[in-house]
């Protein structure tokens, strides 16, 4: 990325342009949970899952959802398909109920 003639391999910078660290996007998060009255443990990982979760439940495939977690292996991501296809099935019975 690039910006007023400073590139770096990274999206979001801190002030210095340097990379974020682990404890600075915790804190941007509990701000944000602080300013949006969540009380519930949420964590980076809370966004990172949901964001995988809500791919896979509308359709998209589990290697291009991997690439975006940018996971090594399959296996990694496929905690994910578990989840969806409980998910799926809720769904269905949801909407589709035994006569």
């Amino acid at each position: 990325m690039s910006y007023n003639n400073f590139t770096s391999e990274y999206l979001i910078l801190n002030k210095d342009g340097n990379q974020l660290s682990v404890r600075s996007i915790q804190k941007i998060v509990d701000n944000v949970c602080t300013k949006a009255c969540i009380n519930s443990n949420v964590t980076p990982h809370t966004f990172r899952h949901t964001f995988a979760t809500h791919l896979l439940n509308n359709g998209a495939d589990i290697k291009s959802v991997g690439e975006l977690l940018g996971h090594n292996s399959l296996n990694t991501t496929e905690i994910y398909t578990h989840i969806t296809s409980d998910f799926l099935k809720s769904e269905y019975l949801k909407n589709m109920p035994r006569k």
